[in-house]
């Protein structure tokens, strides 16, 4: 019996490198929609395409990566950390399980949420400094009264000087309110739909490049449509400053003001632009992770046809 190559790791070093390579395939695929995604959630600034329309003309096509720097800077780490913790607490939580199975449902699950919660130590202050580099632009600025910044570096030399540390972990709260639950949601819809595209591959690992893309990216669409109010709500949270007069003072506060100003459908705003880069991004990161640890293991542990 061939076991997911996931498992199969016996050196965090290839767990990391191949955690990397899928995480770099996410962020370079889907960040031009990720900047059109949050200035949507920002703002009443039209749809998409509207959107793209905009800045391909105002502020060319360099802006639509503007703030990659940060999640590329850490991706490697965070990614790797992501799949490893996971690899484990799913494995954790049923101790009946033999060490030649994969997980169970509901260690995938319970792992999934655990991982969520944790990642988001590392995942909130590149957030904050990639949700300030994608809002500016000379309107933004203007109108928040905010610094203009040249890089990631930039932001953070300002959050230090304006808010010290505390000021990095700016919506941590919310981000473990939004991760936790959508991870449980991520890692279980991508073991249940893998399953149900290619029965026994859980065990066999004998899917397909295809299924792995669909069920990968059908796992990123679930995980972000459960949990995207909270994502709107952190994105305004993050992009305040204190060197102005911040319009929220919390949690609850920003989702009464954003209810009460322009109605329950800012709660979804940018939804469809979540979702198309949601599938597309996560079936990239679950294919490049597959991929690079079957290489990485191609010396004789696993085959190559077997990988997949």
């Amino acid at each position: 019996m061939e076991l997911e190559p996931e498992f199969l790791a016996s050196s965090w070093g290839r767990e990391f490198v191949a955690g990397g390579f899928g995480g770099i395939a996410g962020i370079v695929s889907g960040f031009p929609l990720d900047t059109i995604r949050i200035r949507q959630q920002q703002s009443n600034a039209g749809s998409a395409f509207s959107i793209l329309r905009n800045v391909m003309a105002t502020e060319g096509p360099a802006a639509l990566y503007r703030g990659m720097g940060a999640p590329l800077a850490s991706v490697t780490f965070q990614n790797a950390m992501v799949f490893q913790i996971y690899a484990v607490l799913s494995r954790a939580f049923d101790s009946s399980l033999s060490a030649k199975d994969p997980p169970s449902y509901k260690g995938v699950a319970l792992g999934g949420f655990c991982t969520g919660a944790l990642q988001s130590l590392l995942l909130s202050p590149v957030e904050l400094v990639k949700i300030r580099l994608q809002l500016q632009n000379n309107v933004y600025a203007k109108l928040h009264q905010a610094d203009s910044h040249e890089g990631p570096m930039s932001v953070i030399k300002s959050i230090f000087k304006t808010e010290g540390l505390r000021g990095m972990y700016r919506g941590l709260t919310i981000t473990v309110m939004r991760d936790a639950p959508a991870h449980c949601l991520y890692f279980w819809t991508y073991e249940y739909m893998r399953e149900q595209l290619h029965p026994g591959c859980r065990k066999s690992s004998q899917e397909s490049l295809q299924t792995m893309m669909v069920a990968g990216g059908l796992a990123g669409v679930a995980s972000w449509v459960c949990c995207y109010p909270l994502d709107v709500v952190k994105t305004r949270l993050q992009a305040q400053s204190q060197s102005s007069l911040p319009k929220y003072t919390g949690i609850v506060d920003c989702f009464r003001k954003s209810v009460k100003e322009e109605g329950h459908r800012v709660l979804w705003r940018g939804l469809g632009t979540a979702v198309a880069r949601a599938f597309m991004v996560n079936g990239a990161v679950f294919s490049a992770y597959e991929i690079s640890l079957r290489c990485l293991f191609n010396s004789g542990s696993i085959q190559t046809e077997n990988a997949i």
